[in-house]
C-alpha cells in the first residue's frame, strides 16, 4: 500500500464512527461533571437532584391525566403538589381525593417515596448509578448524612439497606391495614390501594390520605391509628437508628450516642407531648372535651406522634386552644430524628444544646453524656440549624403575614407546619393566593433540603489553622 493510499483511507477508518463518538462524548461529558460535582460539592448535587425531581414531578401533575376532571391543573397548584409530596410535608392546596385522579395519586405516591429516601441518599444514588462509585467526598457527605452509622467503604450497602428496609416496613404496615380496610366495607383493590397509599405515606411523615374527609372517620378504629403512629414514629427515627436497632436490639450498651439521645429525646417528647396537650384540650367542647376517657387519651397521644412530623390530624386545627396551637409550633419546630423522614430541626439538634446549657450552668470546661464528650464543632453546627431554621420561619411568616392578612397565629403554624414538612394545617394554604403558595412552597423546599445540608456542609468544613488568635471573651446576657 502506498503512503497516498494510506492517507486516503485513513479519514475513511474514523469519520462514519464521528456521530457515536460525539454521542458518547456528551454522554462522558454529562457523567464526568455529575461525578465532578458529587465529588467536590455534594450538597450542590443533592440540591439539583431535589429540583429536578420536582421539575419532573410538576409537569406529571399538570398534565389532564392527573386532575379527576381531565383539565390541566394551574402551575402554583402543581408545583405545590409536587414539593409537599417530594419533601413529604402533606400540605394541599386542592383536596387528594377529589381533585387527583388515580394517576395523579399514583404520582404524588410515588413522589412521597423518593422524597422520603432523603436529599444526601438520592444525591449519592444519583452518583452511583451515573459514575458507578463515589468519591471519597462524596462517601463523607454521604456517611454524615447517615451519622456515620457505619464505615467509609461501607455506605454503597447502606444505602441500599436505606431502600430496602423502606420497602419491608412499608410492606408491613400495608398488610396490617389492607384487612381493616377490608372488614370497613371496602372492595379489595380499593382496600389494598389505600393500605399502601396510608403505609408509604405514613412511614415517610408525608401525612397525605386518599379520603376527602382524611382520618377523621377513624378517630376510634385502634386497627388504623396504631398503624399509622407506628410507622411515623419509626420513620421519624431516622435510618442510622433503626440500622442500629436492627444490628443490637434493645442492647443499650451497644448503642451509639447518636441513637441513644434520638431514642431518649424522641419519647420525652411523645410523653410530654400526650400530657400537655391532652391537659389542653381536655375540655375543649370543640375538639375532645365530650369524648370519653379512653379516646381522649387515643387523640392525645396520636396528635404528640403526629405534630413532630407525621402531619395526620383527627380534630380541627382551627378549633383547638391557642395553647395546644403554640405546643403544636414548638413540637413542630423540634421535628424528629436525624437522616429521617421527618422535618424540623431535629431531637439531636435539641439534645446537644441542651446538654451544653446543663455544661455551662454547671461550669464544665466539656460537655459530655453517656461517657461521651460532644465536640465543639457538632455544638456550633446545632446553633446554625437552630438560627437558619428560625431566620426561615421568622422571614417566611413576615411575608404569609403581608400577603395573606390572616392572623398571626393560623400564619406561625402554617409556617413553621411548612418548614418542618409536617403537614398539619388551619386551611390557611388553601387560601392563599398563587404568590403565597409560591412562598410555602419555597419554605417546604429549604426546610427539607436546606438544614440538612446545612449541616453536613459545615461539618465538613474542617480547615485546619497554622495559627490561633488571643482569646477574649466579650460580656454575653
Amino acid at each position: 500500500m502506498t503512503q497516498s493510499q494510506s492517507r486516503s483511507k485513513s479519514p475513511a477508518s474514523w469519520q462514519p464512527a464521528t456521530p457515536e463518538r460525539e454521542g458518547l462524548w456528551i454522554f462522558t461529558g454529562i457523567r464526568d461533571f455529575i461525578d465532578d460535582i458529587a465529588n467536590t460539592s455534594p450538597a450542590r448535587l443533592a440540591l439539583s437532584a431535589f429540583v429536578v425531581v420536582i421539575v419532573l414531578f410538576t409537569t406529571l401533575l399538570s398534565l389532564p391525566a392527573s386532575s379527576a376532571t381531565g383539565d390541566f391543573t394551574p402551575l402554583h397548584q402543581a408545583l405545590f403538589t409536587a414539593v409537599s409530596a417530594v419533601c413529604v410535608t402533606g400540605l394541599t392546596v386542592v383536596s387528594t381525593a377529589v381533585h387527583w385522579s388515580f394517576f395523579g395519586q399514583l404520582i404524588i405516591l410515588i413522589g412521597i417515596f423518593v422524597g422520603g429516601l432523603g436529599t444526601l441518599t438520592l444525591a449519592s444514588l444519583l452518583a452511583l448509578m451515573v459514575s458507578k462509585k463515589l468519591g471519597v467526598r462524596g462517601k463523607l457527605i454521604a456517611q454524615e448524612a447517615m451519622n456515620n452509622a457505619g464505615r467509609l467503604g461501607e455506605v454503597g450497602t447502606l444505602l441500599r439497606i436505606v431502600i430496602t428496609t423502606s420497602v419491608v416496613i412499608e410492606a408491613a404496615l400495608a398488610i396490617a391495614l389492607i384487612p381493616r380496610f377490608m372488614v370497613l366495607g371496602e372492595p379489595f383493590w380499593q382496600s389494598v390501594w389505600h393500605g399502601v397509599f396510608y403505609s408509604i405515606s405514613s412511614f415517610n411523615n408525608a401525612g397525605f390520605t386518599p379520603h376527602s374527609d382524611g382520618i377523621v372517620p377513624y378517630e376510634t378504629d385502634l386497627w388504623i391509628l396504631i398503624p399509622l403512629m407506628l410507622g411515623v414514629f419509626l420513620g421519624s427515627l431516622g435510618f442510622p437508628v433503626v440500622m442500629v436497632l436492627q444490628q443490637n436490639g434493645l442492647n443499650w450498651k451497644k448503642w451509639n450516642l447518636h441513637t441513644k439521645l434520638t431514642i431518649q429525646v424522641s419519647f420525652i417528647l411523645l410523653a410530654a407531648g400526650t400530657v400537655l396537650w391532652a391537659l389542653m384540650e381536655w375540655d375543649n367542647a370543640r375538639t375532645i372535651g365530650s369524648m370519653n376517657l379512653g379516646d381522649k387519651i387515643t387523640h392525645s397521644l396520636f396528635a404528640s406522634v403526629m405534630t413532630r412530623s407525621g402531619g395526620f390530624n383527627l380534630v380541627d386545627q382551627n378549633q383547638m386552644e391557642s395553647t395546644t396551637m403554640l405546643l403544636t409550633d414548638a413540637l413542630m419546630f423540634a421535628g424528629g430524628g436525624s437522616a429521617s423522614t421527618a422535618g424540623g430541626i431535629k431531637v439531636t439538634t435539641i439534645a446537644v444544646m441542651f446538654l451544653a446549657i446543663i455544661a455551662e450552668a454547671r461550669g464544665d470546661a466539656d460537655v459530655k453524656v453517656y461517657g461521651r464528650t460532644i465536640p465543639e464543632g457538632t455544638m456550633r453546627v446545632a446553633i446554625s440549624v437552630i438560627v437558619a431554621g428560625a431566620t426561615l420561619v421568622s422571614a417566611s411568616a413576615f411575608l404569609l403575614l403581608h400577603i395573606s392578612g390572616a392572623s398571626l397565629d393560623r400564619v406561625l403554624f402554617e409556617t413553621i407546619s411548612a418548614f418542618a414538612t409536617v403537614g398539619l394545617s388551619t386551611n390557611l394554604s388553601a387560601e392563599l393566593p398563587p404568590e403565597g403558595v409560591y412562598v410555602l412552597s419555597a419554605l417546604m423546599f429549604a426546610g427539607r433540603v436546606g438544614t440538612v445540608t446545612l449541616a453536613a456542609a459545615l461539618a465538613l468544613r474542617q480547615r485546619s489553622q497554622l495559627y490561633h488568635y488571643p482569646e477574649e471573651r466579650p460580656i454575653i446576657g
